[in-house]
C-alpha cells in the first residue's frame, strides 16, 4: 500500500528557509508538501515553462509557502538555508522544443544558484539524471560509470547539460567548500505528472483511458526501473540530511527491470481498455536498457524502495482518471 504524506502543519525545531527551483513541477511539487510538513519554510520558484499552479493549489494555505515566477537562467538574490534545483524539463518532448534553454538552465541556472548557495553558505542539492550513462554499456548502472552520451544529438541538451551541472557542483564544492548533494534519478512516475509528458508511463496511461493505440517506440525490449514518487522524494530527503557528507552523486531509482512493452500490456489489463499497442520507430539516442545500481544508496542512506510497481501505477491510473474527468466532465471511456 502507498502511504500519503500528511498535509499537517506540524512544526520542526530545526525549521530551515528552503529554497525549491523547480517547485511547480511533477516532482517538485511533491518536494515542496514534503518540507513544508516537516515546518519547513519553502520558496517556490518556477518559470512555469513545465510546471503547473495546480500542483501547487493545495499548498497555498501554508503561511510559510510563497512561490516566486522566475526563471533560474535570470541571476537572483533570496537570503536561504537551504537549495533544491530541479529547475529544467525532464522529458524529452519538452526538453528538445528549446534545447538551448535546456542547456542554459542546467548550466547558467546551476550556476547562479551554486553562486547564491555560496553567498548565503547553504547547503544545495542537484537533481541529475540517469542520462548521463546515455545508452550505457554496463548493466545495472553504478555511481562510478562514466557513461556512454552523444554530445551532438537530439537528447544532447539535457544528458550534456545534467553532466555539466554535476561537474559545476563538484567544482564549487571543491573550489568554495559549498555543501553539495546530487542524486541521479531513474524512471519516476506518480501523481502531479502532466498528461502530454511525453514519458512511457504517462503517456500509456493516458492513451489507455482514452481507448487509443499504446504507441511504443522500437519492438518494446527496451528495460526501464520505474520509481514511485514517494520513494523517491524519500531517496531525497535522506540524501539532504545524511549524517554522512556525501557529496558525490548517488543514485536513486527502482532496481526493479521491465520491458517497455511489459509495461504497455500491465497498464492495459488494469484499466481494462481495448487499446492495442502500435509500434513506431526507435528515436535517436533512446536508451535500451537503463537500471539503477543502489547499493550506495542502502549502504550510506538506508534507502531503498518499498513501493510496487502494481501500486503505484493504480495510484497513478487514478490521478489521471481524475484528470481527464476534469478535462471531458466525464471519466474516459476505455473499453
Amino acid at each position: 500500500m502507498i502511504s500519503n504524506i500528511s498535509n499537517g502543519n506540524s512544526l520542526n525545531t530545526s525549521a530551515r528557509r528552503i529554497l525549491v527551483a523547480g517547485g511547480a513541477g511533477f516532482l517538485g511539487s511533491h518536494l515542496c508538501e514534503r518540507l513544508l510538513n516537516q515546518g519547513h519554510s519553502v520558496v517556490c520558484l518556477d518559470n512555469l515553462s513545465t510546471g503547473r499552479m495546480e500542483n501547487l493549489s493545495h499548498l497555498l494555505s501554508f503561511d510559510r509557502f510563497s512561490f516566486v515566477r522566475h526563471d533560474i537562467v535570470a541571476s537572483l538574490d533570496l537570503p536561504v538555508d537551504e537549495i533544491y534545483n530541479l529547475a529544467c524539463p525532464a522529458s524529452p518532448p519538452h526538453y528538445q522544443a528549446d534545447p538551448i534553454h535546456t542547456m542554459k538552465t542546467n548550466v547558467i541556472g546551476s550556476l547562479n544558484l551554486l553562486e547564491l548557495a555560496t553567498r548565503y553558505q547553504a547547503r544545495i542539492f542537484q537533481a541529475s539524471t540517469s542520462e548521463v550513462y546515455g545508452d550505457p554499456h554496463v548493466h545495472p548502472q553504478p555511481e562510478h560509470y562514466w557513461g556512454n552520451v552523444n554530445s551532438f544529438g537530439p537528447r544532447s541538451c539535457y544528458d550534456e547539460g545534467k553532466r555539466s551541472a554535476e561537474t559545476l557542483f563538484h567544482d564549487f564544492h571543491q573550489q568554495h567548500g559549498v555543501d553539495i548533494r546530487v542524486v541521479r534519478i531513474f524512471n519516476t512516475y506518480g501523481p502531479r505528472m502532466r498528461p502530454d509528458d511525453g514519458r512511457v508511463v504517462s503517456n500509456f496511461i493516458v492513451q489507455a483511458l482514452k481507448g487509443e493505440d499504446i504507441t511504443v517506440y522500437g519492438d518494446g525490449s527496451q528495460t526501464r526501473s520505474f520509481c514511485y514518487v514517494n520513494d523517491l522524494i524519500e531517496g531525497f530527503h535522506r540524501l539532504m540530511y545524511s549524517p554522512n557528507a556525501i557529496h558525490t552523486p548517488v543514485n536513486i531509482g527502482n532496481p526493479d527491470e521491465f520491458t517497455v512493452g511489459a509495461l504497455a500490456e500491465q497498464i492495459i489489463d488494469m484499466i481494462g481498455s481495448r487499446s492495442k499497442v502500435a509500434h513506431r520507430p526507435l528515436p535517436v539516442d533512446d536508451p535500451r536498457q537503463r537500471r539503477p545500481d543502489i547499493e550506495v544508496a542502502k549502504r550510506e542512506l538506508g534507502w531503498q524502495p518499498t513501493v510496487e510497481l502494481a501500486d503505484g501505477l493504480r495510484s497513478t491510473i487514478a490521478y489521471f482518471e481524475r484528470q481527464l474527468a476534469k478535462r471531458t466532465g466525464k471519466l474516459a471511456a476505455a473499453a
